[in-house]
């Protein structure tokens, strides 16, 4: 057993990459006995890389891990739970229809023929009771809520001796009490001379419970610093990086007072997956010829408010127009018949259909219509003709006849909704995270796209993690942090340590400059703060 603040984990120099693009680029990072490790970073920074090389799910392609002094290679999830070494994933991994105790042992090697149920039901229930763990290890776990379930996934860990444990964002599910009790849990355990690794994009839950915290960016260090000796701040400006952040261009610097509205959304109630509270009172508007970018950490909302505009989630409260026209309880055909396009962060599981062609994804909204079909019956010569037209005029690239575009790039296939999407009639494009994991050339090629919008007099509400692509492109920025918009900035105004600040948590902003700036932009705008 390490003596307390004695170092027992090191990564040195550690190096992964993943066709091509570096998730971790020469990453340090070290652990002691007994404490709380905070790791922080914007998506994409590598903390999920970092996790999963310790837990073994990843090999890295160079570098070294070492434990108590010695190098280690973590081949597999058992071989670093030989280690002591476990992680609880933000998505359970549990078998609904078994207990407690039998999702504990499943998957373990033969511990003899003397391991019984009733003996595995009373050391789980010794280890639940010593670290304040309560659940009943005969219990289903389709019986139990979000806050149980994530309580047998520690014991999980812990039943299978974990001495270091790793918890990827375990507060995302959670209600406030359970949060607190999740902590008190954590804290206890580092009493007990265990180590945690805490994965989180919240500010506060860093600098409340944590020893030291290791801030990550673009797949690199950005700096360890022990948490008492720092602040929301300094910890931003380390995450985000304000330094390499491009200015806004001129196309910014546009005034959309006079112009109408072509999407309102005010006051929206949407209800996640887990049956917790995604989006709490937003409320954003967007003006023809304006792009009005929404800022934030994934998590918070965002991919729910995008399901809800677009029709493919149920609202619980507020309303959605299109111009003029209530598109609340429209369906999602009647919403693109209104004049909504969307692109959504999913390309394949959402945008695309993937086991069709190229061919049969590019008319998909269009099928039922003149040319592609008359009186129910399908036109394969106008639907090729209009496939070539667009994939042409689009640069859709690596198709062929039959061939499922789930085997073309993912540059492509952005490209090809696009195509889709743009083609039609439509007053606002509606799309999230659109250069996620594309090249410089898709990249750029996609960004004109969203610009030429623009110049038709469309509207676009942009979702992105990309601090650089919003500055860039957008008009208005609006933040989202827990469901609520909390602040706004025109290019004028825009502060980006205090926006870094707002999407991490650290700051609730209810008044101020970014609310001056949208009232400057649009009278009483949709990126004022809510709630």
């Amino acid at each position: 057993m390490a003596a307390v603040g004695e170092t027992i984990l090191e990564v040195r120099d550690l190096n992964k990459a993943f066709y091509g693009v570096a998730a971790n680029d020469r990453v340090n990072f070290d652990l002691r006995a007994g404490e709380v490790h905070g790791l922080l970073g914007e998506n994409g920074a590598g903390k999920s890389t970092l996790c999963s090389v310790l837990a073994g799910l990843y090999r890295p392609d160079s570098g070294e891990v070492r434990l108590d002094g010695q190098p280690v290679s973590l081949r597999s999830p058992h071989e670093a739970a030989e280690h002591g070494i476990g992680m609880v994933y933000q998505h359970f991994r549990l078998v609904p229809s078994l207990t407690v105790a039998e999702n504990l042992v499943l998957g373990l090697k033969r511990q003899g023929f003397r391991l019984t149920l009733r003996a595995v039901q009373n050391r789980v229930a010794a280890i639940a009771e010593e670290y304040g763990l309560t659940v009943h290890p005969d219990s289903y776990v389709w019986q139990l809520s979000v806050g149980e379930q994530q309580r047998v996934e520690i014991l999980k860990q812990l039943y299978r001796g974990a001495r270091i444990l790793i918890l990827d964002e375990p507060t995302a599910v959670l209600a406030p009490h359970e949060c607190e009790k999740l902590y008190e849990v954590v804290r206890h355990m580092a009493q007990q001379d265990h180590s945690v690794v805490l994965v989180s994009h919240k500010m506060e839950e860093i600098l409340g419970h944590t020893d030291r915290v290791t801030v990550l960016r673009l797949g690199r260090n950005a700096g360890t610093v022990n948490t008492a000796e720092t602040d929301a701040a300094s910890l931003a400006a380390m995450m985000i990086g304000a330094e390499h952040m491009p200015e806004a261009g001129e196309h910014a610097l546009r005034r959309f007072d006079d112009a109408p509205a072509v999407l309102s959304v005010a006051n929206l109630e949407v209800v996640g997956d887990r049956g917790v509270t995604a989006v709490d009172g937003a409320s954003i508007e967007v003006r023809r010829g304006q792009i009005v970018g929404v800022a934030g950490v994934a998590g918070n909302g965002q991919r729910e408010l995008q399901e809800a505009i677009a029709g493919l989630r149920a609202i619980s409260g507020g309303s959605i127009r299109l111009g003029e026209r209530d598109i609340t309880s429209a369906s999602p055909r009647e919403r693109s018949a209104a004049g909504l396009a969307y692109v959504p962060e999913d390309r394949l599981g959402t945008g695309l259909a993937s086991g069709l062609t190229l061919e049969e994804n590019l008319v998909l909204k269009s099928y039922r219509e003149a040319p592609h079909s008359r009186w129910g019956v399908l036109s394969s010569r106008a639907i090729a003709s209009t496939a070539r037209d667009l994939a042409e005029g689009f640069d859709v690239r690596g198709a062929r006849s039959q061939m499922a575009v789930s085997l073309m790039s993912g540059g492509n296939l952005q490209k090809a909704i696009l195509a889709r999407e743009l083609t039609r009639t439509h007053d606002v494009l509606v799309a999230a995270s659109p250069t996620r994991g594309l090249d410089l050339a898709a990249t750029a090629a996609v960004r004109t796209h969203i610009r030429a919008e623009t110049a038709h007099g469309r509207g676009v509400l942009l979702f992105s993690e990309d601090l650089a692509e919003i500055t860039e492109l957008a008009d208005l920025i609006v933040v989202m942090s827990r469901g609520r918009i909390v602040g706004s900035y025109t290019p004028e105004t825009l502060d980006i340590a205090e926006l870094g600040l707002l999407m991490t948590g650290a700051q609730d902003q209810t008044a101020g400059p970014a609310e001056s700036a949208a009232e400057s932009q649009a009278g009483d705008p949709a990126g004022s703060p809510a709630g």
